[in-house]
């Protein structure tokens, strides 16, 4: 059987392990029962998740020129705490920024490769900490816009990481954490205006992921290089597939990638 469609994050759900889906325009494969079955990835094209063209996907699921036009790949996408909605200020579209940044954000701590903070949507919880592939996580503060959640990860990478190395979280080369423990000793280093909205009371998320075997040796299959690609899928971590021969895909990094998905 044969799928076809433009790749976007996989859609997953909570559950002991994560469910995972990849959605196309008119089907979609549940991604787990695929585990131990030989399946086929064939680059076909591009479409730019926002224009539909067949452009060269630039970063993000987009081509260029929409890259540096649209408001979902403006510079507070990535550092939060560029935000100005709260200031009535606008980027490139004033009311896509209000509609996102003014909204309850979540600043957490995650253990994927190591122990690191983050910023995401409340509503994006815990859909965020699955797409990092992090087994823990614990949210330490709730803020009401986009910017104080940034200032506040800001301050905080001071004394914590903010990167994930995805090696060492493919590999599942990791240690748990007490991330309550973490949270109280970083509670000191949250700026002023965000003190007030510092969660002291819930309990750590953990997480589960379908793998049966973790790659050693964790190598990147990249569809301009290798148009085509056969393997036996093994697990699934974050964003990735993982295969037998030690092959990993990251399905978000290669959004706006036309693909066709054979199941042997």
């Amino acid at each position: 059987m044969t799928y076809q469609g433009v790749l976007r994050k996989m859609t997953t759900e909570l559950s002991d392990p994560i469910q995972y889906y990849l959605l196309f325009e008119t089907d979609f494969i549940h991604m787990n029962q695929l585990l131990e079955k030989t399946i086929n990835i064939k680059f076909v094209g591009y479409e730019c998740l926002n224009c539909g063209l067949n452009k060269t996907i630039f970063r993000q699921g987009f081509c260029k020129s929409c890259f540096f036009d649209i408001p979902q790949a403006a510079d507070w996408i990535m550092k939060p705490e560029l935000s100005t909605a709260h200031l009535d200020k606008e980027d490139r579209d004033l009311e896509y920024e209000k509609r996102v940044q003014l909204q309850p954000h979540i600043v957490y701590l995650a253990n994927s490769s190591n122990v690191k903070v983050g910023v995401t949507r409340k509503s994006q919880v815990p859909t965020r900490w699955i797409d990092q592939g992090a087994h823990e996580a614990i949210e330490i503060v709730e803020v009401p816009n986009r910017y104080l959640a940034g200032i506040t990860e800001v301050a905080l990478k001071e004394h914590v990481a903010d990167k994930t190395n995805w090696r060492t979280m493919l590999k599942n080369d990791i240690a748990d954490e007490d991330l309550v423990t973490w949270r109280e000793k970083l509670k000191q280093y949250i700026p002023d205006e965000a003190k007030e909205y510092y969660i002291a009371s819930n309990s750590e998320t953990n997480i589960h992921f379908p793998v049966l075997h973790y790659p050693t040796k964790p190598k990147s299959l990249n569809l301009d290089k290798t148009p085509n690609y056969t393997g036996k899928l093994v697990g699934i971590k974050g964003q990735y597939l993982i295969f037998e021969d030690d092959t990993v895909f990251n399905v978000r990094s290669n959004e706006g990638y036309v693909v066709a998905i054979s199941i042997a």
